[in-house]
Parts: structure tokens; sequence; C-alpha cells
């Protein structure tokens, strides 16, 4: 019976030591980059530099979208590069949101739109919430549309709402796809971060009564 014993807890040892030794499965293949897409009035090229100007453009890959009156770069290259866009700039995001300013630095990087940089005075962004049909509004001195993790960072008199309440400071960052905010004040300044709450009106029997609403859950200092 020892003997058995013995043998079946060999057996045992032995399958256990194959089973962790057994090869893991070879990682999943990045995603296929989608296509980039480029249309514009016009194009000219400076063999000198190789600096591509355009006129009129249009870039887009997948859902993600920039036009421009003028754009310039050094190279047809999405590989690794960043372009310069000028006048009426405009960049649909995701979730429907979208970015307006008067020059933006698009970069590239492994054959994706991977970081938009938008100034203006000022830049703006917006998006239509899915959760109260609203309009979320913003504008600053810069916006900086970070693609991986769709979030825009609002900076140089950064302002944003939610369609109700209304949030200022140094520094805002919204991310999109969770429709929140969050802001942080300026280290060793006395730049703070402001916060305005709209009154919520309640009818009551003949009457109405202004009551204030508690701090909107999107709007996290």
């Amino acid at each position: 019976m020892a003997r058995s014993c013995r043998k079946l807890l060999l057996l045992a040892a032995a399958l256990a030591g194959g089973a962790a030794a057994a090869p893991a499965p070879p990682p999943a293949p990045p995603p296929t980059p989608q296509p980039i897409n480029l249309d514009a009035a016009s194009t000219e090229v400076d063999g000198r530099t190789n600096t591509l100007v355009f006129s009129d453009v249009v870039i887009s890959q997948g859902a993600t979208r920039v036009q421009a009156e003028h754009a310039h770069a050094t190279g047809l290259n999405f590989a690794n590069s960043r372009w310069t866009f000028e006048g009426k700039v405009r960049i649909d995001a995701e979730q429907h949101g979208n970015l307006r300013s008067d020059q933006a630095v698009v970069e590239f990087r492994d054959n994706h739109i991977a970081r938009a940089t938008v100034t203006g005075k000022p830049a703006e962004f917006e998006q239509q919430r899915t959760d109260s049909g609203q309009l979320a509004r913003g504008h600053a001195g810069e916006i900086v549309y970070d693609l991986n993790d769709a979030t825009v960072r609002l900076t140089d008199d950064a302002w944003l709402t939610d369609g109700q309440n209304e949030i200022s400071g140094p520094l805002l960052v919204y991310n999109i796809r969770e429709q929140r905010v969050q802001a942080a004040a300026a280290p060793g300044t006395d730049q703070r971060v402001h916060i305005t709450i709209a009154p919520r009106v309640v009818p009551g029997p003949g009457k109405t009564e202004p009551v204030k609403a508690p701090p909107h859950p999107t709007l996290q200092p």
C-alpha cells in the first residue's frame, strides 16, 4: 500500500512539473494600423528641404480627423513625424468630441495619430455628453489631446463646463471616455481651482424654490 501511494505521489509530481514547464502561448500580435487618408486642395514640394506644404487639407484615420487651411511637414512619413496645421484647425476626437484652434502640432507614431497639441486665443474643446445630453465645453491657451489615454489636458487659463457647473484652474484634465475632470493648482503659487455650481430649481406646490445643487460627480478637484 505504501509503495502504491509513493508511486502515485511521484506520478503527480512529474505531471505537475510537466505542466509548469509547458511553454506559454505566444503574445498576440499588435493590431494592424488603420489606413491614413490625406486629401488636400493643393500640394507644394520643396525638393531642397523635402518639405511638403498643403492647403485646405484633411487627414483622417478611423474616427479621428484633422483639418486645417494649411499644413506642412518634412516628408510624407507617418511612422514617426510631426505635422503643423494652421488656420481654422479642427480635430474630431472619439466619443463625439472635437477641438478647434488657430494652430495644432500633430504627432504620428508607428503609423498612428498619437497626440495633438492645439494652441489658440483660445483653443476650444467640446463633447456631447452621453449621460445628460448636455454639451461639455472648455477652452485654454493650450490643449493636449492624447489619443492613447483619450484625455484632453487644458493649461493656460483653463476653463471647463459640463453643461451646468463650471471649473477653472491652471490645469484641467478631461477624460473623454469616462467624461470625468481632474483639476490641480499650480504648486508654489497662489493659483487655485475654482468651481461654480449652478443652482437647481425644484418645483413646489404653487411655487419654485432655488436649491443649491451638489457638486457634479464629474468635476473632481
